[in-house]
């Protein structure tokens, strides 16, 4: 089959709050390897059969159709991407078929330092790698894995092959608040984007509780108190939803992502596809759009998915609103997990 959709449609994605649609998230597997308390607390969670995952075929005219409405960053999230079998060999495929998209990957790291030779040579340039503490004994306990050796080879193995890379730390007051200075220093002695992302309330396993949000101005301010900050106000439709700082005195950069302190709904430009093919708009949205059925059908295929993009994208909301409804719970309120969302 030709996964190539080379003509592009006329104009832009554009929703009806005049936000420019150019950014897709696909999540290509909703397990892990991990058992991060924060993201996955039940134990009798089910995952996706795997008929009903989304083949690599599929994913590649996902993105095909895509860039035909001008999304033309790609970010391939899980779960955790490199557990699939093949994994590396995918994105290979999908920049030698789509060169001109703007391929990025997140990862939680463990598996990540014996692929990043072949990921530099297929052209992978940047990679996200989760990374919640620099303590091994709490890395466990955060994650269920001792695996804290396997994340730092694998940040270590893609600075080496000149790949960029950004550290996401999910801020959790209570847990890793001691640890700023630490991070600091790793953004200081390398070159690298540490940045602390709000803890959100998603998915029904979550273990969201206000006791350990930990809001983006307090990290700043104290930051701020241990090192020179300069704000870095990147251009460019993909510089993403952080405010990042520059650090005179060290090699990296700080970024603060506060979705739920200080949202950036007004420039939010994503897709998110799950990996059973269900295109979400908003991430605090459950409405989903379901494609992996009409990708599947003989009487519907592609130009039918094209549709429901074009449609489900006019009508993407406002994530903020959403959040107002919620913003005294102590409580969750996305139904779908976010290893099943991908991110």
């Amino acid at each position: 089959m030709d996964t190539k959709y080379s003509t592009p449609l006329p104009g832009s994605l554009v929703d009806q709050h005049g936000r420019r649609i150019s950014y897709l998230r696909l999540s290509l597997t909703d397990r892990c390897n991990l058992r991060c308390f924060y993201c996955n607390t039940c134990a009798d969670y089910t995952f996706i059969p795997h008929q009903r995952i989304l083949t690599y075929e599929e994913c590649l005219q996902l993105i095909g159709l895509a860039s035909r409405l001008g999304l033309s960053k790609v970010r391939l999230t899980g779960g955790e991407p490199l557990v699939r079998r093949d994994c590396t060999r995918f994105v290979e495929r999908v920049l030698e078929q789509y060169p001109e998209v703007d391929l990025r990957m997140t990862t939680n790291g463990t598996l990540l330092a014996p692929e990043a030779r072949r990921f530099r040579a297929a052209g992978l340039q940047r990679v996200n790698v989760s990374l919640d503490t620099l303590d091994r004994a709490k890395f466990q306990r955060i994650t269920g894995r001792d695996y804290y050796s396997r994340v730092r080879r694998g940040i270590d193995a893609c600075l080496e092959e000149g790949i960029q890379v950004k550290v996401n730390v999910v801020a959790l007051k209570g847990i890793n608040d001691q640890e700023l200075p630490d991070f600091l220093r790793m953004a200081l002695d390398n070159p690298v984007d540490v940045r602390f992302i709000e803890f959100m309330p998603v998915g029904h396993c979550s273990a969201w509780s206000t006791s350990v949000f930990w809001p983006a101005e307090d990290i700043l301010r104290k930051a701020g108190e241990i090192t020179v900050l300069e704000p870095d106000h990147a251009p460019g439709e993909h510089s993403g939803p952080a405010r990042m700082y520059r650090l005179p005195e060290g090699r990296g950069r700080l970024g603060l992502i506060s979705p739920m302190s200080d949202h950036f709904c007004a420039r939010c430009n994503r897709f998110r596809i799950t990996a059973d093919g269900r295109l979400r708009t908003c991430l605090f949205s459950d409405r989903e759009y379901s494609l992996r059925p009409l990708l599947r059908s003989p009487k519907h295929g592609p130009e039918a998915v094209l549709k429901v993009l074009q449609a489900a994208g006019r009508k993407k909301p406002f994530g903020s609103q959403l959040l107002e409804q919620f913003a005294q719970a102590d409580d969750s309120f996305c139904r779908r997990d976010m290893n099943a969302i991908g991110g």
